[in-house]
């Protein structure tokens, strides 16, 4: 493995293809950096967007550096215009896991099917998550377009949503994996101004970098909860756990917090995604297999430790606390939220939801759940409550006005976001991930006044 080449610190034009949550980002970046850059989409409504100023996705500081960088950036629904006069290509596409397992990669074909005879470029690079092996694949497809002395790069991205922006500009690391030494400096220079370390390897490792983080992310978070429901059979309190677990220097207290389990578009799908590489190359990879289950099954537990508390939840109406996968963020996919609301559902419960950033929705189980615009609106006669996001305003909350609020002052804390003595305080009958459940302090809760329907 090499280090950083020599940087020359000259600005470049890229073409940026896909201006979802990582090519938006990406050019955004690249353009602070004083690169040119045309970011490419093929839906016209995002385009239409970008071009008028607006941000079809929220990411904290990205409108800011799209405005300030205007001058650099264009957007266009034409591949031909995107690629004209780029130097650089960066592959940002979406990589949807089929009913297999595997990643979809048509979107990826298409991108290098649309660059077809551009052989004035000086390096395609995918930032897309992508199978180990796909390189190999995108190197042969490119010499079949004409693209045979165009050199190829993977440049995985590592950013969280919430964060992406801060992410992009301050990594830990930068990943280059190429077999050409021109191409690997040419990404360096390109990169010059991040603060990060860039670490130079073969395309098949920097294509596994990416899937070995978010799997082993995503094991710290499923062996914790593991950890969690011991705590709740043992009476041991998960936060004290993982707090003294965290201060040893050899495992870190990053992602060991209890809770839901993972969730957005990178961890369940990158997850399954390498799984799906295990079986396909013979191999069952058996300790994936347990952490992709117990992520599975914690919103599930979450919503059956509600029924035991109200001797179920047919024709009762529950708030749902929080929708989307994480704060600090609008994207709902893989969101745990989605499952504890179909689960409710199936049970027989009526659900109201609330969330500050959630797109309107009306799939699955939020075509018949009832949106609310205030806490206190979710609350009122709910017979029960969720939290499944961690947003900011729940922890500020008046907790003991919404308590009086309620049918039954019940709450599960999905995410730990509360104290459970000072939920008992404000009268409610508080359960959590890991810890002890605080029953209500009688002299305090409006639970007698609202007794329990059959």
């Amino acid at each position: 493995m090499k280090v950083k080449l020599h940087m020359h610190n000259s600005n470049h034009n890229v073409a940026v293809f896909g201006a979802g949550y990582i090519g938006l980002v990406a050019g955004a970046c690249f353009a602070e950096l004083g690169h040119r850059v045309t970011i490419r989409d093929i839906q016209p409504a995002r385009i239409q967007a970008l071009q008028s100023g607006a941000v079809p996705i929220y990411e904290p500081g990205l409108g800011e550096m799209l405005t300030r960088n205007s001058k650099r950036l264009r957007f266009t629904l034409d591949a031909d215009e995107a690629v004209r006069d780029a130097e650089i290509v960066y592959v940002c596409v979406d990589t949807p896991p089929t009913a297999s397992g595997d990643a979809d990669l048509s979107r990826i074909w298409a991108v290098i099917n649309a660059l077809k005879g551009a052989s004035h470029l000086a390096v395609v690079t995918v930032k897309s998550t992508v199978p180990v092996g796909t390189g190999a694949r995108i190197r042969a497809a490119m010499d079949t377009a004409g693209l045979e002395h165009v050199p190829y790069a993977s440049n995985p991205e590592f950013t969280a949503e919430g964060r992406a922006v801060e992410d992009f500009m301050h990594p830990d690391r930068i990943v280059i994996g190429t077999e050409d030494d021109t191409a690997a400096e040419l990404l360096a220079d390109l990169h010059d101004g991040v603060k990060g370390p860039t670490l130079l390897m073969d395309v098949a490792s920097a294509e596994m970098v990416k899937l070995t983080a978010n799997a082993l992310l995503a094991t710290k978070i499923s062996f914790t909860n593991e950890i969690a429901t011991l705590c709740e059979a043992t009476g041991a309190d998960i936060a004290h756990v993982t707090k003294a677990t965290g201060m040893d220097h050899r495992l870190g207290p990053h992602f060991m917090n209890a809770g839901l389990g993972y969730g957005g578009s990178c961890f369940p799908k990158d997850s399954r995604a390498l799984r799906a590489l295990a079986s396909n190359s013979g191999y069952a990879f058996q300790l994936l297999t347990a952490v992709i289950e117990v992520n599975d099954l914690q919103p599930r537990r979450a919503v059956q430790r509600l029924k035991n508390e109200l001797n179920g939840l047919k024709g009762r109406t529950i708030a749902l606390l929080g929708m989307t996968f994480k704060p600090g963020t609008d994207d709902m996919r893989e969101a745990p939220s989605t499952v504890i609301a179909s689960r409710l559902q199936a049970e027989g419960a009526h659900v109201r939801c609330w969330d500050p950033m959630a797109p309107a929705c009306n799939d699955g189980p939020w075509a018949s759940a009832h949106r609310c615009a205030t806490l206190p609106q979710t609350m009122t006669a709910a017979d029960g409550a969720i939290i499944a996001t961690e947003w900011p305003q729940l922890r500020q909350a008046n907790w003991s006005r919404l308590a009086t609020m309620m049918n039954t002052p019940v709450l599960f804390d999905g995410r730990n976001l509360l104290t459970p003595h000072v939920m008992k305080q404000h009268g409610y009958i508080y359960l959590s991930v890991g810890r002890p459940t605080t029953p209500a302090t009688p002299a305090t809760t409006p639970h007698d006044r609202h007794p329990q329907r059959a």
